[in-house]
Order: C-alpha cells, then structure tokens, then sequence
C-alpha cells in the first residue's frame, strides 16, 4: 500500500483548474520532490492531499485513509509545513514548540530537542514576532516534526534559510527519510531536488508534465554537454574543427564546445595536452525542467 496515493485529483477557483486531473503515488519511506513554476498548482496540490482543502473531483489518501472529509486520525501522522506559516502570538520561540508538543501529546524534552536540532536554542526566549525570516522557518519546520510524523509535506522548507541553515535542513531531511519517514516537498532549487529527491514530479498549469528520478529525466532529456576549454588553450575555429564538437563559441571563461560525445571531445585535448582548466557541464534536472515548463517569466 502506498503511503500516499491520489487519483485524477481537481480542485478549481473559478475558471481556474489549479489542480486539473492529477494522479500520483508515493511509496512509504519515498522522498518526491513537486517542482513547477510559480501558479503551476504545487501548493493547492499539497494542501488537498494534506486535507486542508475540498477536492472538486478525485480523490487522496495518506497511510491509506481519505483525507476528505477531514479526517482527524491522521492528523497526528502527518506533519504539515506550510509556505506561509502561523504562530501564536506573543509567544517565545520555546514556548511555540512545547505548545505544539502539547497539542500532540509529545513531552518538553522533545520539544526543546527539537528546538535545538534546528539551532534555535540562543532564540529560546524571542518571541516569534521577533524572529528573522529564517528563523521563524526553521521554528515552522520543527513544530511540523514535534510529534514524530510518519509522513511529513514541506513546502518551500528552504525558501528563506542562509546557505548555511539550508545545508543543514537537507542533512536533517535526509535523516528523517532515511529512518523510515515519507517526505513530500514543493522547492524552487533543482539542486535540492537533486540532492534529497527519490523521484520528482514536475508541474505546470495544474498538471503533472514527468515524473521519475532526477537522473533517469536527465537521461531522457538527451541535452548536449558543454565543455569550457581555458581561454587560449584552443582558438575557436580550431574547436570547430575538432571530430565530435557542434558548435563552439567564446565566452569571458574560455571556449565552450557543444557535443553529444564529450568523451570523444575530451579524449582529443587530453591528446593535445589542452585539459588544464576543462570543465564539463551535462544536462541538468534544470535544463529538464525548462525543456518541460519554458523560459517565460511567471510573477
């Protein structure tokens, strides 16, 4: 049984199909990634299968329950981090969590561990109000995971987190799914996804456009590499010339060489003794995601 299944899931807001016939399983212990431009329908997604809001159409079950109607015996199962958090106001960072803890029946101790697992013990004593962007996220993050949660949805958990406390959530993330947890997250980085993910699914328009390992889409995107050869160490037309390379122009860090067979590339300046310097570039989970969603801007 998976631990969360949905099926031809629809929510709409008027003309608006924000979530528009969508199916997807996660596996128990699985970590999936939801990626799509801004509008694409992640957050309403989430927020459905965690049963915070009425589906239109389809259905969704978590550790194999409906979750609409609202239904309160998997509320301590799950752990919820919303992208615009709450808190009770006028209360100090310790006191939020142990409310949070109480409200689940977790002990103080487990609280104020927590507290200290996200480095919030010097704003022990801070109100909530008073917190940086980062830290109020971080605060959010350990109330969603207080009571011990089987599955747990983060959206945008990193958004507002230094490079630093960013780093430091993926170890904490990987270390939860690693002891057994499901862990669904909506994120914005594609080397977040890379780094955390099983599987993602990519998202647009309120559909799911691909779903797979991060490695096993960039397989399928077929995208040339690039080969960025130090500037002076090859002239462009030479490049050009070169068995193997498509295209080649200058850039401010060198000569970059476009090709489908960058071992072939590569072997030839390793022959002329021109490696010093060479950086190869493969396609990316982000090359997959524009080839999927396009360049436009979304506000």
């Amino acid at each position: 049984m998976p631990a969360i299944e949905v099926i031809d899931l629809v929510k709409t807001y008027g003309d608006l199909r924000a979530v528009d016939g969508v199916s997807l399983e996660v596996d128990e212990g699985e970590f999936v990634g939801v990626l799509g431009p801004n509008g694409a329908g992640k957050t309403t997604l989430l927020e459905t299968i965690e049963g915070l809001r009425r589906p239109d159409a389809g259905t969704a079950r978590v550790l194999g329950k409906d979750v609409w109607p609202r239904n309160p015996s998997l509320l301590p199962r799950i752990g919820v981090q919303l992208q615009a958090s709450s808190f009770f106001e006028r209360l100090t960072a310790r006191e939020q969590i142990r409310t949070f803890a109480a409200l689940y029946g977790a002990s103080v101790e487990t609280a104020d561990e927590w507290l200290e697992r996200v480095g919030l013990v010097d704003k022990a004593d801070t109100r909530v109000e008073d917190l940086s962007g980062g830290q109020a996220q971080r605060l959010s993050i350990a109330c969603a995971l207080v009571h011990d949660p089987d599955v747990l949805f983060l959206d945008e958990p990193t958004a507002a987190l230094d490079p630093q406390a960013r780093r430091n959530l993926w170890d904490l993330l990987s270390g939860l799914n690693e002891s057994g947890r499901t862990v669904v997250l909506t994120t914005h980085y594609m080397d977040e996804a890379e780094a955390l993910c099983d599987r993602v699914a990519i998202m647009d328009h309120g559909r799911i456009l691909e779903v797979g390992s991060p490695a096993a889409l960039v397989r399928g995107l077929d995208a040339p590499a690039r080969i960025t050869v130090a500037p002076g160490a090859v002239g462009v037309d030479a490049a050009r010339a070169m068995p193997g390379v498509d295209e080649a122009v200058e850039s401010v860090d060198g000569v970059v060489l476009t090709t489908r067979t960058p071992a072939q590339v590569v072997a030839r300046l390793a022959e002329q003794d021109r490696l010093d310097g060479v950086r190869v570039h493969t396609g990316t989970l982000e090359d997959v995601f524009l080839s999927l969603t396009g360049r436009e801007y979304r506000a």
